[in-house]
């Protein structure tokens, strides 16, 4: 086990390439700052997902901006010329603001509920400090904006029209701030897979979402024990809705991502980069077992895999870790 370690430890500074030599980027997801240091430690390309409702969750006061801007620009700090995508608020579902009434929801399926960019477009004053806060601190680095659960192009149009304000107002207050950064949306819900080559002419990348996105195509809360069992990232239906939205991006030569679970797991990876992924989000921890799988994988052959996966019926049955060459 010792050795194992040792083993892995060394991918650290080494890149994420297929025996073909494809290079794939291989990233971290964070939820506090602190986080950072463990995906630089392990040879992360950049932060593929910084999740910012720690903010909130615990808070008895709603953050002002500098307190917005400190903790990205920490990040940003500490990545360099790495890219860092910062997720707006997905406050809402299980993550609700104990302390601060305005963001509290009594639905009876919050899960359905008022949460994610539904809830920014809600509390604009809330949305445009972060908005405000991001766009300051992008002036310290590669900073890339990205919207969560959006679901109509309404909704990513409104955070846009929102976003354009803001940049405004910090036109007019003369404040330091980067108003070309790259903007793009989380893909967490059907409705937006199905729509993705629309999508896709509007923002400048995708980051599927694979938790919800299993949660909500199967009708399975996947923190139910009873129904546990249903919940299936290899169900037929959830490969072809990540095909889609590959082949939408791949269309708009807009990059994909996926950083959900999924993108963690060792038996997914040959899979997702056969159906065409090449960027792959995760928890700090499995970066260099995920490098280990990609150096040990041939992109062709994993091709081919997916390709009969794809054309078969029964899938779950039949997906199968590809033997390292």
């Amino acid at each position: 086990r010792e050795c194992e370690s040792e083993r892995l430890a060394a991918l650290n500074t080494i890149e994420a390439r297929t025996n073909d030599d494809v290079r794939i980027q291989v990233l971290g997801n964070i939820e506090f700052p602190q986080e950072v240091t463990q995906c630089a430690k392990r040879g992360a390309d950049g932060i593929g997902l910084y999740r910012t409702e720690f903010l909130y969750l615990g808070s008895d006061h709603e953050p002002t901006e500098e307190e917005h801007y400190d903790a990205y620009c920490r990040v940003i700090e500490e990545m360099g010329d790495h890219p860092v995508v910062i997720r707006t608020l997905d406050l809402g579902a299980d993550k609700i603001p104990g302390d601060i009434e305005e963001f509290r929801t009594k639905a009876d399926n919050p899960a359905l509920g008022l949460r994610s960019i539904r809830l920014s477009l809600r509390h604009l004053g809330q949305f445009k400090t972060q908005l405000r806060a991001i766009l300051r601190a992008a002036v310290h680095g590669d900073i890339r904006i990205m919207f969560p659960l959006v679901t109509t192009l309404l909704e990513l149009r409104r955070a846009r029209m929102i976003l354009a304000d803001v940049i405004e107002d910090l036109e007019d207050e003369k404040i330091d701030f980067r108003k070309d950064l790259p903007v793009g949306m989380m893909v967490e819900v059907p409705a937006a897979a199905l729509q993705a080559h629309n999508f896709a002419r509007e923002v400048d990348f995708f980051s599927i979402g694979t938790n919800d996105l299993i949660q909500y195509a199967l009708a399975v809360d996947r923190a139910e024990p009873s129904v546990a069992s249903l919940y299936r990232a290899g169900d037929p239906s959830i490969l072809q809705l990540i095909q889609m939205v590959v082949n939408a991006g791949h269309a708009e030569g807009i990059p994909v991502t996926v950083c959900g679970q999924m993108s963690s797991d060792p038996k997914f990876v040959p899979l997702l980069l056969g159906l065409g992924l090449r960027e792959l989000s995760m928890v700090p921890a499995n970066i260099p077992v995920v490098k280990q799988r990609i150096r040990d994988m041939d992109l062709a052959a994993a091709q081919r895999r997916a390709d009969a996966i794809m054309g078969q019926v029964d899938t779950p049955q039949t997906i199968n870790m590809i033997p390292p060459k």
